[in-house]
């Protein structure tokens, strides 16, 4: 969703076009996903993942917090944005270990 500058992707997951989850039982694999349907996203708002101010990763189990941020590290090593991960207690699908949320601003 674009709003002038800033732009929102929320809700993202480690989720195919069939809809299947990808990467079941491994948070680092379903983070890189994510993060992958996220810069497509923001492509599609003539945007990339220079110009995200902003992470929000939601997860199952905070003790998967280190493969959650290698993965993250590895999409944002030179941009860092501000970074947040929370434990929820579920996502909408079982198999589902990450969600993501990012805001990016365009320049202008």
């Amino acid at each position: 969703m674009r709003a002038g500058n800033r732009i929102y992707v929320s809700g993202t997951t480690a989720t195919d076009a069939d809809g299947e989850v990808v990467g079941p039982g491994d948070a680092e694999t379903q983070t890189r996903f994510a993060l992958q349907n996220i810069e497509s996203a923001l492509k599609e708002c003539d945007a990339s993942l220079t110009d995200v101010v902003r992470t929000r990763m939601f997860v199952t189990d905070i003790d998967h917090w280190e493969a959650v941020a290698r993965a993250h590290q590895a999409f944002f090593a030179d941009i860092r944005p501000a970074a947040t991960m929370v434990e929820v207690s579920r996502l909408i699908h079982s198999e589902m270990l990450v969600e993501i949320e990012v805001e990016a601003e365009l320049a202008g």
